[in-house]
């Protein structure tokens, strides 16, 4: 296996769209050291993103620098080219040191027949009954299953492994970490297929140490989980023994973790996770992006003025854009159009009122998913209005900033490796430490 950057045992992705929250999001992570849980910040930006805003991914380094360096950050953090693939890596190169290597093209598209087939002989450990440590009943796998997973995914593996040894090539395999992102496909992938999916990545020498399947149930864009939670309980245990199994049956990296990509806000299933991760002594990198863009229009309408002013004509523009705003993210977003209230009704509403419908607490009756996912997928409004936008961020940044820290720290931290619930309630005003 290739030499590589070593990722944290804990690491939380930080998607920072307008590049203005890099040290309210670090705070939260100084927040989690203080109390014994230390999560490796990952500053995350798409290509799609970067386009979207019309920004580089120097920027993002930039900002991540900023960061540590005002906050007095003495532990590691990295800077996360998202989801990327061969066709848009180069630029972020040279700022990146995290590359979560987007395989979704070819998903499903069935690789050589002799390369699944010698995929399949060089691999007769995956056939016949598989026993796993922490898994109940053995898996029970044919030679049949596995060139059916081999069809469906050695594509993708291989495709992976073109991409890490580009990465490779330019940038050298000491100075970087590599994440596998499965997640955007229709189905999720069973335990005995992400074994097999990780003996094809093994293969392919890519120190891989997160690796990101699509889990059971719907990870929507900025609302709770949705689906079966013991289901999913089972289903992560099964994931993290699988993991254990394949990184000492492979020689995987032993910093190999889950990526729980849509992380954030999904409540219902942060006690499992942590009940999980405690029972296997296990990393996890939970990746979120668009909670952080949401926490600042909350900031904004909570200024009042010119600040709930920007929010109202956000979603006024958005509600004129559904479908074309929707569209990209048809397959996790559920918005009830009957629930969206008119731009007329929003443009009379009070500071607390805009902020109770889009604020994720599920214990306020005025509380609105729909409303909460159309702003989710609605960022693009901010970035046509430029500085206007921007200036509004840096004239409110001290409301901005609390919101941000504290959505972070109390409702995604905190409970994930704490077991403490969410809250709303307001955390403390304390001066930054060095971690």
């Amino acid at each position: 296996m290739n030499k590589y950057l070593l990722l944290g045992k804990l690491s939380f992705g930080m998607g920072d769209r307008f590049g203005h929250q890099g040290k309210a999001q670090l705070r939260a992570c100084q927040l989690a050291t203080d109390l014994g849980a230390h999560f490796v910040p990952v500053w995350n930006k798409s290509n799609r993103e970067h386009t979207f805003i019309g920004t580089e991914p120097s920027s993002l380094r930039a900002e991540a620098d900023a960061a540590v360096k005002a906050l007095g950050w003495k532990k590691s953090y990295h800077v996360d080219a998202d989801h990327i693939r061969l066709e848009t890596v180069d630029r972020f190169i040279a700022p990146s040191d995290f590359f979560t290597i987007d395989v979704a093209d070819t998903i499903g598209k069935p690789a050589s027949a002799a390369d699944v087939k010698a995929f399949v002989d060089r691999h007769p450990e995956l056939i016949g009954t598989v026993s796993i440590p922490h898994i109940e009943h053995p898996f029970a796998i044919t030679r049949a299953e596995v060139e059916r997973v081999a069809n469906k995914f050695l594509l993708a593996t291989q495709d992976a492994g073109k991409i890490y040894q580009h990465i490779v090539k330019a940038k050298g395999a000491e100075n970087f970490i590599t994440e596998v992102s499965m997640d955007e496909t229709d189905s999720p992938q069973t335990p005995p297929e992400l074994l097999i999916i990780l003996a094809a990545l093994a293969d392919q020498k890519i120190p891989i140490q997160t690796i990101a399947p699509k889990f059971t149930g719907r990870f929507n864009k900025g609302v709770d989980y949705v689906g079966d939670v013991k289901q999913f309980e089972k289903e992560f245990n099964e994931d993290l023994a699988v993991i254990a199994f394949a990184i000492k049956k492979y020689g995987l990296p032993p910093s190999l973790k889950l990526s729980v990509h849509s992380g954030s806000d999904k409540f219902s299933i942060y006690e499992p996770m942590r009940r999980a991760l405690k029972k296997f002594d296990a990393g996890v990198h939970i990746k979120t992006a668009g909670t952080t863009w949401l926490e600042e229009l909350i900031g904004l309408a909570e200024a009042g003025g010119d600040g709930l002013e920007i929010a109202k004509e956000i979603y006024a523009y958005a509600m004129d854009h559904v479908d074309e705003f929707c569209a990209p993210y048809a397959s996790v977003i559920d918005i009830d159009k009957a629930k969206l209230p008119s731009a007329a009704v929003v443009n009379g509403w009070s500071s607390k009122q805009f902020v109770s419908a889009l604020r994720h607490d599920q214990k306020n009756p005025a509380y609105n998913p729909s409303f909460r996912q159309l702003l989710h997928v609605s960022f693009k409004v901010a970035a046509k209005k430029g500085d206007r936008y921007l200036n509004a961020l840096k004239k409110h940044e001290a409301i901005v900033a609390k919101n941000v820290t504290e959505n972070l720290f109390e409702r995604h931290m905190k409970p994930l490796l704490l077991g403490v619930k969410e809250t709303v309630k307001s955390s403390p005003r304390r001066e930054a430490v060095p971690a």
